[in-house]
């Protein structure tokens, strides 16, 4: 029975030294109620973990086993009262639940009250709730965790217009589970492709899939709605393949005479500058010109919220004191994610690059010039596997990244098996040039 119940002993003994052991019943953070089980014994034979007495108690204080019959019996006449309140809408649990209890209550009692229903509550509009909990949201969370929250009830649409049955927060069972993550997997109709796409990636559908677990457990803390069980609710990933751009590649990127397109010009230094200083698109795209100072450029970053200082390469200060002066040009996310893509090209970034996916159980396989495949992320992968590369400190590419576990910085780090070989040659030189053993001088 989920309920927040469980039996405590008292901190204060009596003055024969015992403890009263107690049921608490927790109806929210503010209001509890406390029901004594007139059982007594020293603090010292009290399990908390069990919630029992320990076996150990002296036979002078009474028979555990006994005791814990005694407790056990109590604890069902607790949530047969709790149960019957909720049935006839108590306006107030723990009230009643004080007033009825006692340690001898009779069960078959319960049959014969009678309380004055309170008028049922209409059951909240599942969508009206994810608005109030967007809004709620609106001046708490940076622009891309609202936009999760907004995509979460895209989906939720578009599966209630697949579906063609509302879903309501009785819908959300181990059964609209599945169905909704099939539907995502398969059937979602992607936006903003020039030829029609259907089903998201793994990592898209277990994102949603979290959002709507954050989204129910606000609204049950809340009291708005009923408890719902979301433990069989798994949020699906996987690991993703990415790219990343060598400093050679992005050197080549930055040489591109692009002096007849400003605009290409313009895009081009603001991917170059992210990848020297791995900073996300939209906190690259939001500097002032005075949070550089002192040689370091000063950030509080959008998504993680925290300060970040960072170093600037002069390659990196020249294109700030280029693009900064009179505020942080106006770019989009998008736009750059298309610029940069011919841009790439243009500087010859097109090698053939094969990825895979999961789409349900058979595996998605894509090769494409690498150039297709550059996005504005890979500005802090390129980074943090550049430096990684170079032999920087872990823990000092983290402070100017500002991922904060190392679990979250290798996932953006993506060297290949040979990059890795040579990585594992240089230190195995630097320790004692390449050799295993100490091996003695032959004659």
């Amino acid at each position: 029975m989920l309920l927040p119940l469980k039996a405590i002993i008292s901190k204060k003994p009596r003055k024969d030294g015992k403890s009263v052991v107690y049921f608490q019943y927790c109806y929210s953070s503010t209001n509890r109620v406390l029901m004594s089980t007139e059982i007594a014994i020293p603090f010292a034979y009290w399990n908390s973990k069990r919630q029992c007495v320990s076996k150990l108690l002296p036979v002078e204080f009474g028979c555990s086993e006994n005791l814990n019959a005694e407790i056990t019996k109590m604890r069902k006449i607790v949530e047969a009262i709790i149960e019957d309140g909720i049935s006839k809408a108590v306006p107030n649990i723990p009230d009643y639940l004080k007033g009825t209890f006692t340690p001898r209550f009779d069960i078959s009692a319960l049959e014969n009250s009678v309380h004055v229903q309170a008028p049922k509550r209409r059951e909240p509009s599942l969508f009206t709730e994810l608005n109030e909990y967007i809004t709620s949201k609106t001046k708490k969370v940076t622009k891309s965790g609202l936009c999760n929250f907004i995509s979460l009830r895209d989906h939720l649409l578009a599966f209630q217009e697949f579906r063609k049955t509302p879903i309501t927060f009785k819908s959300l069972d181990y059964n609209f589970y599945l169905e909704f993550v099939e539907f995502l997997t398969f059937e979602y109709k992607m936006r903003r492709k020039k030829t029609p796409t259907f089903g998201l990636k793994v990592n898209t559908v277990g994102r949603t899939i979290k959002q709507l677990r954050v989204f129910i457990k606000d609204r049950i803390k809340r009291k708005a709605i009923s408890y719902i069980c979301m433990d069989d609710f798994k949020i699906l990933d996987e690991e993703t393949d990415a790219i990343y751009l060598s400093y050679e590649e992005i050197g080549k990127i930055y040489a591109l005479d692009l002096s007849d397109n400003p605009t290409y010009a313009l895009y081009r230094d603001m991917f170059v500058f992210g990848c020297l200083t791995g900073l996300r698109c939209s906190d690259f795209t939001t500097l002032c010109f005075e949070d550089y100072r002192n040689g370091l450029l000063f950030k509080k970053t959008d998504k993680i919220n925290n300060w970040v200082a960072i170093p600037l390469r002069t390659e990196a200060v020249t294109i700030f004191n280029k693009h900064f002066k009179s505020g942080p040009p106006t770019i989009s996310n998008v736009v750059l994610n298309r610029y940069i893509k011919e841009i790439a090209s243009k500087a010859g970034i097109t090698q053939p690059i094969t990825f895979s996916y999961k789409k349900g159980n058979k595996d998605i396989v894509t090769t494409k010039p690498k150039s297709e495949w550059v996005t504005t992320h890979a500005c802090r992968r390129s980074f943090c596997t550049n430096e990684y590369l170079q032999g920087t400190e872990v823990s000092l590419i983290m402070k100017i990244s500002g991922h904060k576990t190392i679990r979250e910085f290798q996932k953006y780090v993506r060297i290949n098996h040979e990059e890795a070989a040579h990585k594992i040659q240089e230190i195995w030189t630097a320790r004692n040039g390449m050799a295993a053993f100490a091996l003695p001088n032959s004659a």
